[in-house]
């Protein structure tokens, strides 16, 4: 059995104030995940974190190779706008969502008028 000792510089103080750091990598499988929902619980997981810029600037210089780090989703040392699913794209193009505005007067108007 062996034991790595880490020794922390002084620029990476701040791994002290990150929530992830329990102590117990409980985290780790939602930090390092493929599903999508367990990705945006990560980044949701980030977002009340002090420490955020500074773990993601961290992990940049670093280049990561994959995971989310300060609420963003890391590839290859490059953050990804998204992660699609695998395999194909499908044949038939999901709805786009509608506008959240909804002409209330103009639907009313329009079946009084009819």
């Amino acid at each position: 059995m062996f034991a790595l000792q880490w020794e922390m510089t002084d620029t990476e103080e701040w791994r002290d104030l990150a929530l992830c750091r329990d102590g117990s990598a409980a985290l780790t499988e939602l930090f390092f995940s493929e599903q999508l929902d367990d990705i945006a619980r990560a980044k949701a997981f980030c977002r009340e974190c002090p420490v955020m810029t500074d773990c993601l600037e961290a992990a940049l210089v670093r280049r990561e190779p994959w995971g989310v780090w300060g609420g963003e989703l890391l590839a290859n040392g490059k953050v990804l706008a998204q992660k699609r699913n695998r395999g194909r794209p499908p044949k038939v193009r999901p709805p786009e969502l509608l506008s959240p505005v909804i002409p209330v007067r103009e639907v009313l108007a329009a079946r009084q008028s009819a």
